[in-house]
């Protein structure tokens, strides 16, 4: 990808990115179709040898495309919108992935998360990625904003830490349309993801699946959990 060659607003934010950030783009291939995804080179600053399974309250999880969000981004990419304007929100996207997967494929899409310069990353991404109309915007899950809701809520490894379990089912009430579908993927080793599911289960139908997939040597298992509101 040359820089060069994105519209003036989005090369004027990667300049800003590069100010702070050693980055590069790194094509993200899925099923004959490419993601440009603008990614941190030198992580070893940020992660310091951080845990991201032990280290969940100070692990920058933005950085990093997880294993997990390659497998929704898949599934985003090969389940097309019902409609045309079908609304996604991606909530925690840090890198953006699987929204901009859904995006590739149709769907009307807003990527979040609760901090202005990862923001920046998604518009270069999508902009690089020849994505027109995604919105990136802030969403705090403790003060959720007044927004017109969503029929299908997407998420990757965002279910990390305890505390903010009752804010997210929140979040869902307030945002997911009346009938619309949820979906998580989180690696197998994310203890805390049974817990979450025990209070969602009390509002949510919720089926399971499972994905494999070798990354670094070793063969990892994704759960992909579709929820979608009781009757």
């Amino acid at each position: 990808m040359d820089p060069t060659q994105l519209p003036e607003k989005q090369y004027a934010i990667l300049r800003e990115i590069r100010k702070r950030y050693k980055v590069d783009f790194s094509p993200l291939a899925l099923r004959g179709r490419e993601i440009q995804l603008l990614q941190v080179t030198d992580l070893e600053p940020l992660l310091a040898g951080k845990d991201p399974f032990q280290n969940v309250q100070d692990f920058p999880f933005w950085v990093k495309l997880w294993e997990a969000a390659m497998v929704l981004a898949d599934l985003m990419l090969t389940t097309p919108p019902a409609r045309e304007g079908q609304r996604l929100l991606e909530l925690g996207a840090g890198l953006g992935a699987p929204g901009l997967a859904a995006a590739m494929n149709g769907y009307a899409v807003t990527l979040s998360d609760y901090e202005q310069h990862i923001l920046d990353f998604q518009r270069v991404s999508a902009a690089a990625s020849g994505l027109k109309g995604v919105e990136c915007r802030l969403l705090d899950w403790l003060q959720p904003p007044s927004l017109p809701r969503f029929d299908t809520i997407i998420g990757a490894e965002i279910l990390f830490r305890e505390e903010f379990f009752a804010p997210l089912l929140n979040v869902f009430r307030s945002l997911l349309a009346e009938e619309g579908v949820i979906y998580l993927a989180h690696d197998v080793r994310r203890k805390s993801l049974p817990q979450f599911l025990l209070l969602a289960e009390k509002e949510y139908e919720i089926a399971v699946s499972t994905r494999k997939m070798r990354a670094d040597d070793k063969e990892l298992t994704i759960i992909v959990n579709r929820l979608t509101r009781r009757g």
